[in-house]
């Protein structure tokens, strides 16, 4: 029993990170129709701002508050984060978006290859780390054998895993941007026709779900202590299968596709081989899209003719 609790908790934290990562996925999928296969290295960008503004801050600014860091990094990370999404979507997929479906996906997974070749070579191919940031928290249960203890890292991933998404959904659902957001994901010239500003929602998503890629990679990089260049691609596909298995275009179900990865990751993992956790989770998202091929909240789409 105590092993199932640790597990859980563990499963439950790496699907938090697996979801913020999915909602970006899902959000830009929503409004133009595109997987943006460069938002997994996004999130890798991210990371290494997130690392390289924290010793910033703590070795040549002298900053000792470990609380205060993270905050600027948060926030700078999401800024500089938010204006790489900016610049991808302005570079790489506005001028594709009359194109042949095709393009824009050749474009995005060249976006990938030069964000991952980038830090490659600005940062070096080595894995980079930090010291602990946060450490302790809570024993839940203790055995003589096992004790179950979830540290504060993963309170601090889950907490703002679960604000961001509520958050999220209220602007998707509840103000004009959101509004904005769905009539250009119905129809993008009636939208035109009715006085949105296509160009500008579309701009603005991406530079949303890229901020929400800072935020994971910021968790990311609390969580674990280090990051690699190679780090975009893994959680990226994970975050990928997590919007499908969850419904790709639904955002709570992106963040529950992303936790159903995490648990089954980690419980195959422990009572398992750990080499065949990736075959796991591909399996059982093969098995849930077999008997709904819409997602577990995805909607199927009408089309009229």
């Amino acid at each position: 029993m105590e092993v199932f609790l640790q597990q859980l908790i563990n499963g439950l934290t790496l699907g938090s990170i697996y979801g913020l990562i999915a909602i970006g996925y899902t959000m830009v999928f929503g409004i133009i129709g595109m997987v943006n296969f460069a938002h997994g290295d996004v999130f890798m960008v991210s990371s290494f701002i997130a690392l390289i503004v924290f010793l910033i801050l703590t070795a040549w600014l002298g900053i000792s508050s470990i609380a205060l860091a993270l905050l600027i990094v948060l926030v700078v990370a999401m800024i500089l984060t938010g204006l790489w999404g900016w610049a991808i979507e302005r570079v790489a997929y506005r001028p594709l978006r009359g194109s042949f479906r095709l393009a824009p996906l050749i474009s995005a997974i060249g976006v990938s290859i030069f964000l991952s070749n980038f830090v490659q070579v600005a940062q070096g191919a080595r894995n980079k780390s930090t010291p602990p940031l946060l450490s302790g928290g809570i024993t839940l249960m203790e055995s003589e054998s096992y004790t179950v203890f979830l540290s504060y890292k993963q309170c601090l991933i889950m907490a703002v895993t679960a604000v961001l998404l509520t958050g999220f959904w209220y602007l998707v659902q509840r103000t004009p941007f959101g509004r904005a957001q769905r009539a250009c994901e119905q129809d993008r010239k009636m939208a035109a026709l009715l006085g949105i500003d296509v160009d500008r929602t579309i701009s603005l998503t991406f530079v949303l779900g890229a901020a929400l890629a800072a935020v994971a990679g910021v968790l990311y990089l609390l969580y674990y202590g280090t990051v690699s260049f190679s780090d975009g691609f893994v959680p990226g596909v994970k975050a990928f299968t997590a919007a499908v298995l969850g419904g790709i275009g639904s955002l709570p179900g992106a963040v529950l596709g992303g936790l159903i990865i995490g648990l089954i990751e980690v419980f195959w993992s422990a009572y398992f081989s750990i080499e065949y956790k990736d075959v796991a989770a591909f399996s059982i998202l093969a098995i849930v899209l077999i008997f709904m091929p819409s997602g577990i909240l995805g909607r199927a789409e009408v089309e009229k003719v």
